[in-house]
């Protein structure tokens, strides 16, 4: 049995259709109910109370975990997860990071990641560490102003960085639960090329075979409206690589080809795929 956490989201639902679809027996775990694929065993639990994932966990060999939004948060203490699951009997985790525990160090949040991945490497279980950089599907922030008012707004216009498909992420962290190769790794995962969100506006237009407009806004103004739906400390460690992106974090990794023996899925790609949310 293999369990996901996040299952309902960017990466948790691509990586449930794949495990299930490749006939594993698959637990998928979110905080509300929700619909998924047939076959597929879903349990409500908040991973903010790690003592309620026992249901969840019963009966798996391995994790896939991925933080909610206020588990990023100053105080949150996710640890409990890694130490339910291996009371659990759990053998194995792959856990969701980020690049910036390598390029921002000591960021706020990325203090409390590395901890995390501190924790699981101590833990005796089997893990797998994956550490994607900016996620395609970010640009969803974008869908409402686009569809009323053609329209993208994001600060930074001109600053790019190889933002990555969460499909990727997901076959990638397939692999991880599936094969023992991939047990003690660490992977960056980035997309194949530099985009700029004013190139991402341009590769949304072609999507839809319409024009859209890009508006810059403010550095204040992206951290108000992003403060509304993740930890202020988070939208600020955000900002900070948007911005100002180091070498590390504007590098093509190599990792998804590694792993997949293809290239990392490019954004236009992602937008086609997506073109309906902005319709």
């Amino acid at each position: 049995m293999i369990v996901i956490t996040g299952a309902t989201g960017n990466v948790g639902r691509p990586l449930t259709r794949a495990l299930a679809g490749a006939g594993e027996q698959v637990t998928a775990v979110s905080r509300h109910p929700a619909a998924v694929p047939d076959g597929v065993r879903h349990v409500v639990a908040d991973l903010a109370e790690p003592a309620g994932l026992g249901p969840a966990l019963a009966g798996a060999e391995s994790l896939f975990v991925l933080l909610s939004g206020d588990l990023h948060a100053t105080g949150a203490d996710p640890a409990g997860i890694i130490g339910e699951a291996a009371a659990a009997g759990v053998r194995r985790i792959v856990l969701l990071s980020t690049l910036g525990v390598v390029t921002r160090p000591f960021g706020t949040t990325r203090v409390a990641m590395r901890a995390l991945e501190d924790t699981l490497r101590g833990s005796g279980l089997e893990w797998a560490v994956l550490r994607p950089g900016g996620f395609a599907s970010n640009a969803l922030w974008w869908a409402g102003s686009v569809r009323a008012q053609r329209l993208v707004a994001a600060p930074f216009g001109d600053v790019g960085v190889p933002v990555i498909d969460p499909a990727d992420i997901a076959e990638v962290a397939a692999a991880c639960l599936l094969d023992e190769r991939h047990t003690g790794a660490a992977y960056e995962l980035t997309g194949p090329e530099v985009i700029t969100p004013r190139g991402q506006a341009e590769a949304i237009a072609t999507a839809l075979g319409t024009p859209v407009g890009f508006h810059e806004l403010t550095r204040e103004e992206a951290r108000a409206a992003m403060a509304r739906s993740m930890p202020a400390e988070l939208a600020d460690d955000t900002l900070d690589i948007l911005g100002s992106p180091s070498p590390a974090e504007q590098r093509v990794s190599p990792d998804v080809r590694r792993v997949l023996g293809r290239a990392p899925r490019p954004f236009a790609d992602w937008a086609a795929r997506n073109a309906a949310a902005f319709r």
